[in-house]
C-alpha cells in the first residue's frame, strides 16, 4: 500500500508580510513550520503504516526552505519525500496548486500506485480547504473530508471505514480506495520521532522535482495558471467602540439571569431601533 501525505510549509505565528505588488505572502525571512492542520493527518498515515506496512510517502511544493518540513515528517518515520520547487510555481492558487500537487502524485504512482492521499483540513494562512478535495476531483478519488477516526483498512477488499463528522453529528463512511482524506484537528496526537528516523531523515538524499519534470502545463501554474485574484490586502483597523458592562438587580424571585437577559434585550432594541419592527415583519409573514 503506498499512502502519500502533502503537507505545507507556512509562516509562523503573525510574522506575515503581504507583497504590495502581487498581493501574495511573502516567505522569505519569516520563521516556518509544517501546516499544523497536516500534522493530524500525517499521524494517522504513519499508523496506517505501522497497522499495514505502507510505504509513507511526504510530498509539498514551495520554496527549497520547504526542505526542512520534509526532513521533519521524515524524522516522525515517514518512508520518502519530495520537493516540488520551481519559479514558474510561485504565486499559485489552491487551483494551481492541486494541479501542480496531482500532477506530482501521478508522476509517484507510475513507480507504485497510490492508494490513499492525506491533506490536511485547511493551511493556516490559506484558510480555503480548497486543496484536498481539489486533488480528489483531478485525480478521480474518493473524498473524504473532516475525518475524526479510521475505524477500518481492508488492504485486501481495498475498503476503508471512517468516521466523518458532520453538522448532524457523525457519519459512518465506507468506501473503496483509492481515496483522499483530510483529518480534522485533535484527531490524534502527534509522535515524537526516534532515534533512528532523526539521523535517517538528516542523510535523506531529498528528491527535488521541477515542473518539467512533473509534467505540468506551465500556463496552468504559478500565477498564470491561477485565476484568483486579491485586489487590496489590508489590516481591519480596530473599533473605536467599546463593550458595554451591562448590570441589573435581582428581581423578586431573585432570578438574576433572566433580569440581566431582559436587561441585554433593551439595550440592543435600544441601539438597533429598526430591530423590533423587522422582527415583527418577518413574523408576521411567517419567516
Amino acid at each position: 500500500m503506498h499512502i502519500v501525505v502533502c503537507i505545507k510549509q507556512v509562516p509562523d505565528s503573525a510574522q506575515i508580510r503581504i507583497h504590495p505588488v502581487t498581493n501574495t505572502i511573502m516567505r522569505q525571512g519569516v520563521p516556518a513550520i509544517i501546516n499544523p492542520f497536516d500534522l493530524f493527518s500525517l499521524e494517522e498515515a504513519l499508523r496506517l503504516k505501522d497497522k499495514v506496512g505502507a510505504r509513507v510517502t511526504v510530498l509539498t511544493m514551495g520554496p527549497p526552505m520547504a526542505e526542512t518540513s520534509l526532513r521533519k515528517a521524515l524524522s516522525l518515520g515517514a518512508d520518502d519525500a519530495v520537493l516540488l520547487t520551481d519559479r514558474k510555481f510561485a504565486g499559485s492558487d489552491t487551483l494551481a496548486t492541486s494541479y501542480a500537487l496531482t500532477s506530482a502524485i501521478q508522476k509517484l504512482a507510475e513507480e507504485e500506485p497510490v492508494d490513499i492521499v492525506f491533506c490536511g483540513k485547511q493551511t493556516v494562512d490559506g484558510d480555503t480547504a480548497q486543496v484536498g478535495p481539489g486533488i480528489a476531483t483531478r485525480l478521480g478519488f474518493e473524498q473524504l473530508t473532516y475525518i475524526t477516526k479510521i475505524e477500518d483498512l481492508n488492504t485486501a477488499s481495498k475498503e476503508i471505514v471512517v468516521q466523518r463528522r458532520s453538522e448532524g453529528g457523525v457519519q459512518v463512511l465506507k468506501t473503496k480506495l483509492p481515496c483522499m482524506i483530510t483529518m480534522l484537528e485533535g484527531t490524534n496526537t502527534i509522535r515524537f520521532g526516534k532515534m533512528d528516523d532523526l539521523f535517517r531523515a538528516a542523510r535523506y538524499e531529498l528528491k527535488t522535482w521541477s515542473r518539467d519534470f512533473t509534467g505540468a502545463e506551465e500556463g496552468r501554474v504559478g500565477l498564470k495558471g491561477s485565476p484568483t485574484v486579491v485586489s487590496k490586502v489590508f489590516v481591519p483597523k480596530p473599533r473605536a467602540e467599546k463593550a458595554k458592562m451591562i448590570e441589573a438587580a435581582p428581581n423578586p424571585s431573585g432570578d438574576t439571569p433572566d433580569a440581566m437577559a431582559a436587561a441585554a434585550i433593551d439595550a440592543i432594541f435600544a441601539a438597533q431601533p429598526k430591530l423590533a419592527g423587522d422582527l415583527l415583519a418577518r413574523a408576521a409573514a411567517g419567516l
